[in-house]
C-alpha cells in the first residue's frame, strides 16, 4: 500500500475540493460516492470571503462567475404582493453575493477539475473501517476491501462514515426550522430578484432565479419538535402542501408544482457539534464535522476552507494524527464563531401574526432606505476585491 493513498467519502463540495489540494501535494486520491452519479440538484449558494480566496487559488473563480445565477439582489414581498424592500447585490446588507451559483453547478465544476487526477467510484460506500498500525482497512458495500493511508468523511450532515468512526459522539442541534427545496417552472412574472415572502403562522416562501430556465423555490416553517424526519417523498409533499395552505402570494403555484416536482427535499435545519473531528487516521471535513446550517450562509465557505486547510496540514506533517490536530486547532475557532447565531434567530424572522409580518416588512423597508444604506455602507466592505477577514488562510 502506498502511504500516500487517501480515501474520501462524499463527492459534493468538500470532498472534491479536498481531493484537488491533496493531488497538488502528491497524494493519490479515491472518492467514493453512494449515489450512482453526481448529485447536481440543490439551491443557490454563494462563494465569498475566505472561500473565494480558495477557489481563486484553484483557478476556478471565473468558471464560477460564468455560471452565475444572474440574481440581482434580495426583495422582501409584502402581504399584498408589493415590493416592501429591495437590497441590490452591490449594496450593503444584500443577501446576494457577487459569486452566486447553484450548488449542482459548483459540484460539476469541481468534478471536471478533479476527474483527470482523482479516481471516482459511484454507487459504492464505506461499510466498515478497521485502523491498523500501517493504515486504514476499508470494506466497501461493493464487496472489495482495501488499505488507505487515511480516510476522510466528507459525506454531509447525515454522514454514515461519521457514525462508523465516532458512533453517537457528534450531536445534531435542531434549530426549530424545516426547509423544503424544489425546482419549479419559470413564470413570466418571475424576476431576477431573490424574492422573500413572509406569511402568517411562521412561514416563509422564497423564489430565486437560476441560469437553467427554471425557478428555485423554498418553503420554510417553524416547528418546535422534530416531527418530520425520515418521511417518504409523498409524505413530504403532503406536509408542505398543508403548510402552504392559506399562505398567500405564490403559495398555490408552489403547491401545484409539488405534484410533479422530482427534486423535493424536506430537511430539518440544524448544526453538527462534534467534540472531535478525527480519530487516529480517520477525520471529517465540511458538514459531516461542523455543519453550521443554511441560516449562517457560510456552508460553502466552511467546506472550501476546511478542505484547503486539511489538505495543507496533511502535506505539512509526517504523521496524520499531527496533521489532524493542527487542522482542528486552526479551524475550530472559526467554526465556533460561525455557528453562533444572533439573538432571536431564527424565530425573529418568522412572525406568527399579521401584525408581526407587517412590522417585519416595514423594518426591512427602513433598513433598505437610501439614508440607512449609506450609513451602513460606511462600515461595510464592498467590491470584487473586498474579502471578509474571518480567517487567515495559511500558505502551504
Amino acid at each position: 500500500m502506498s502511504k500516500k493513498r487517501i480515501l474520501i467519502s462524499g463527492a459534493s463540495i468538500a470532498g472534491p475540493t479536498l481531493a484537488y489540494w491533496l493531488t497538488q501535494y502528491g497524494f493519490e486520491v479515491v472518492i467514493v460516492e453512494r449515489a450512482p452519479e453526481l448529485r447536481l440538484g440543490g439551491q443557490n449558494i454563494d462563494v465569498h470571503g475566505a472561500g473565494r480566496k480558495v477557489v481563486r487559488m484553484m483557478g476556478i473563480e471565473e468558471r464560477i462567475r460564468e455560471a452565475n445565477t444572474g440574481e440581482q439582489g434580495l426583495q422582501f414581498i409584502g402581504q399584498r404582493g408589493e415590493v416592501a424592500a429591495s437590497f441590490p447585490k452591490d449594496e450593503a446588507l444584500s443577501g446576494t453575493r457577487e459569486l452566486e451559483i447553484l450548488r449542482g453547478d459548483l459540484v460539476q465544476i469541481l468534478y471536471d477539475l478533479t476527474a483527470p487526477s482523482v479516481e471516482y467510484r459511484f454507487a459504492d460506500s464505506i461499510q466498515a473501517i478497521d485502523q491498523t498500525s500501517d493504515g486504514v482497512e476499508v470494506a466497501f458495500s461493493s464487496g472489495r476491501t482495501e488499505m488507505f493511508y487515511v480516510v476522510i468523511a466528507a459525506d454531509g450532515i447525515g454522514s454514515k462514515t461519521r457514525k462508523l468512526i465516532f458512533g453517537n459522539e457528534a450531536q445534531f442541534k435542531f434549530l426549530g426550522v424545516y426547509m423544503t427545496y424544489l425546482t419549479i417552472a419559470r413564470h413570466p412574472s418571475d424576476t431576477k430578484w431573490w424574492r422573500w415572502y413572509t406569511a402568517t403562522d411562521s412561514r416563509i416562501l422564497m423564489l430565486r432565479p437560476d441560469n437553467h430556465g427554471t425557478t428555485r423555490a423554498m418553503v420554510a416553517f417553524l416547528e418546535d419538535r422534530e416531527l418530520y424526519n425520515n418521511r417518504s417523498p409523498a409524505d413530504q409533499k403532503a406536509i408542505v402542501k398543508e403548510k402552504l395552505a392559506g399562505a398567500g402570494w405564490e403559495a398555490e403555484r408552489i403547491s401545484k408544482a409539488l405534484d410533479s416536482a422530482s427534486d423535493v427535499y424536506l430537511e430539518r435545519v440544524g448544526q453538527i457539534h462534534a467534540p472531535n473531528w478525527s480519530k487516529g487516521r480517520v477525520a471529517m471535513v465540511g458538514d459531516a464535522a461542523y455543519c453550521a446550517s443554511p441560516l449562517t450562509g457560510k456552508g460553502t465557505t466552511l467546506a472550501l476552507v476546511g478542505a484547503y486547510i486539511l489538505a495543507g496540514e496533511l502535506s505539512r506533517h509526517g504523521r496524520p494524527e499531527d496533521a489532524f490536530t493542527a487542522y482542528e486547532k486552526l479551524l475550530r475557532p472559526f467554526i465556533k464563531n460561525v455557528q453562533k447565531l444572533p439573538p432571536g434567530v431564527p424565530k425573529i424572522v418568522y412572525p406568527s401574526s399579521r401584525l408581526g409580518v407587517s412590522v417585519l416588512n416595514t423594518l426591512a423597508g427602513v433598513v433598505a432606505s437610501k439614508p440607512v444604506q449609506a450609513i451602513v455602507g460606511l462600515f461595510s466592505s464592498k467590491g470584487a476585491e473586498a474579502e471578509e477577514k474571518d480567517i487567515s488562510l495559511p500558505v502551504y
